[in-house]
């Protein structure tokens, strides 16, 4: 399966492009500029060299044709970039994994649009695209050290069933990271918003603490 991430220039989408390209996935790493694409991959490759050997660079029209997309923006882009590649979309699972936030003083607030989240209001941008909701939670530095596993949870949210399995299966072929189904659409604005508390703890406590769920087990993928 080809992975396209649009905008993986950024710390987010760069970092979970070379993530996936690691552990086997052709990924077009794409850009609103393919030479900042360009220099993006091939600093990666210099950094991590035959791990990254599946990362392609390309525009965001390249990664928009990819099977399987991430909208990797920052998050004042990420709506109006699923709107300009809404037909490319077209009934391919797109994971939004930005979170709205504004920093005040010594701690975040969260930025909701709305449609209540970005996620729905990408939806709304692509509304023939499954879109799911997904790594919100995950920072992007770990995304992007290849030399640590990620030791975190994924919650995944989406209103078509087989979209959000797609989510959950890939999750589980990172190391460490585990994979759980948060139901429907709407629940990600729990997500995005607990982004700021988080973000905020880690500020105030010096620290880079992550999701981790206990008291539940993932379940697991699906066989072949």
């Amino acid at each position: 399966m080809k992975i396209g991430v649009l905008g993986a220039t950024g710390p987010a989408g760069g970092g979970l492009a070379a993530r996936l390209a690691s552990v086997g996935y052709d990924v077009i790493a794409g850009s609103r500029d393919t030479a900042r694409a360009e220099a993006a991959v091939a600093k990666a490759r210099e950094r991590w060299g035959d791990r990254v050997e599946r990362l392609q660079p390309g525009d965001n029209a390249d990664a928009a044709s990819a099977e399987f997309v991430f909208v990797g923006t920052q998050w004042e882009a990420a709506v109006p970039t699923a709107a300009q590649h809404a037909d490319a979309l077209s009934g391919k699972v797109v994971v939004a994994m930005a979170n709205g936030l504004v920093k005040h003083g010594r701690e975040f607030h969260p930025v909701l649009p709305d449609e209540g989240s970005l996620a729905l209001a990408l939806q709304a941008a692509a509304p023939d695209a499954r879109v799911a909701a997904a790594f919100h939670l995950v920072p992007a530095a770990a995304l992007g050290d290849l030399d640590h596993a990620i030791d975190s949870d994924v919650i995944v949210c989406a209103d078509d069933d087989n979209a959000r399995t797609t989510v959950l299966e890939l999750v589980a072929h990172i190391p460490d990271l585990r994979g759980f189904d948060g139901g429907s659409l709407a629940n990600a604005v729990g997500i995005e918003a607990f982004a700021a508390v988080l973000l905020t703890i880690n500020l105030r406590h010096k620290g880079k603490a992550r999701l981790r769920l206990v008291g539940v087990e993932p379940r697991p993928p699906a066989g072949p």
